[in-house]
């Protein structure tokens, strides 16, 4: 398991995958089998007990250094969630739109970013489905806006379930709790612990272990095998570990990961090989090419992006406090309102350039990124609907 990972070993079968290494392909071959053909099991303690921070490594180092060159930004120095922030919009399409396909939702990415910035739901699509892609919004915003105090804890890991599971609960009560109830895992046969006590208290032990890995990757990595394992929550646990894996990295000012273009089907046997073999490498073979495709396409954009205005970027706070104000008050944002709700923290001299940046600021708010200055999308929409249309 310390281990370089083997070379590739790439499938030819025309099926859409990943890359495979020697025992991935091997974990893969295992799980292809027919139900019958796999004896039932259950959770193994062992599986996690044998897991010392910092000693034992899924990812080999020089593995997470080849990761942390691939996924270091330009704003790698700067607070955490920098980077995340820097591409928002992107990545909340990106993630909710892929962390949901993952579960076998049908939105397309183009029904995912009119939904996400435009409040338009696909037609023909499932409520579920939508509401599905609005609970992922909600929660990366969690993430990146709160990247500063999130970890690797009961509040944080428990909150996501909450926004991730919001209105897709049978017991609407479960959300943000473990669960108290036995689970059953659909195409496999393994079958989760069911004693509510223990399952508390290994919900803990998991968090305190990952809690305690230094490595970002490993870090993220970890989650992703270990909280899926123990399914502490009636459902939606997946998806709580592809975004909890996101914690270490926003909060290192790393590239995210958005598990774009990753095939479903490669990702549900790797999980499946932890579930019934306790081994990691085909999630490996997943994560690693996963990381290596986010940090592709998240650089890319990040070189795009206009430098920053240096001005502005010394009055963000101020900016976001005064937009806000304006909003919450009902005002318009015309100049005596501005002016009106200027904090202190913006010198005299600077106060007329203040007024006018945001003034120009509202021309580009809207309900898909209203979420930079703090605002809900209908929050600002009932702002904006309140408001007389331009002649």
């Amino acid at each position: 398991m310390n281990g370089l990972i083997p070379a590739p070993v790439l499938q030819v079968t025309g099926e859409a995958y990943v890359p495979l290494s020697a025992d991935g392909a091997e974990i893969r071959a295992y799980v292809r089998q027919p139900l019958n053909q796999r004896a039932p099991l259950s959770y193994k303690i062992e599986f996690l007990e044998h897991y010392i921070p910092n000693n034992t490594y899924y990812l080999p180092q020089t593995l997470r250094q080849e990761l942390l060159v691939m996924g270091q930004p330009r704003t790698a120095n700067e607070p955490a969630g920098t980077f995340a922030r820097d591409i928002l919009n992107r990545l909340l399409i990106d993630l909710s739109w892929a962390s949901s396909r993952l579960e076998g939702n049908t939105y397309t990415r183009l029904d995912t970013e009119q939904l996400i910035n435009r409040g338009q739901a696909a037609e023909g699509k499932d409520a579920t489905e939508t509401q599905m892609i609005l609970n992922h919004k909600v929660a990366i915003e969690y993430l990146v806006n709160h990247a500063d105090v999130i970890d690797i804890n009961r509040p944080t890991i428990l909150s996501l379930h909450a926004l991730l599971s919001d209105g897709l609960l049978r017991d609407p009560g479960a959300g943000g709790r473990v669960r108290t109830i036995a689970v059953d895992i659909s195409g496999s046969v393994y079958r989760p612990l069911a004693l509510p006590q223990k399952l508390d208290e290994l919900f803990g032990h998991v968090l305190d272990i990952g809690r305690e890995i230094e490595d970002p990757f490993e870090q993220a990595f970890f989650l992703m095998v270990h909280l899926p394992y123990l399914q502490p929550f009636e459902d939606v646990n997946k998806r709580v570990s592809r975004l909890a894996a996101n914690i270490p990295l926003l909060k290192r000012n790393l590239c995210p990961l958005s598990f774009v273009d990753v095939p479903e089907q490669a990702y549900v046997d790797a999980v499946i090989g932890v579930y019934e073999l306790n081994r990691i490498e085909l999630l490996r073979d997943v994560f690693v090419w996963a990381y290596e495709r986010s940090c592709q396409q998240y650089l890319a954009v990040q070189q795009q992006l206009v430098p920053p205005d240096t001005f502005r970027l010394r009055y963000r706070s101020a900016l976001n406090e005064t937009v806000r104000a304006i909003v919450h008050d009902g005002h318009d944002a015309d100049l005596a309102h501005i002016s009106a709700v200027i904090p202190a923290s913006v010198g005299d001299v600077d106060h007329d350039r203040f007024i006018g940046m945001v003034s120009q600021e509202f021309t580009h708010i809207h309900a898909g990124n209203a979420v930079r200055y703090g605002l809900g999308a209908l929050e600002f929409e009932a702002w904006r609907n309140a408001r007389p249309v331009p002649k």
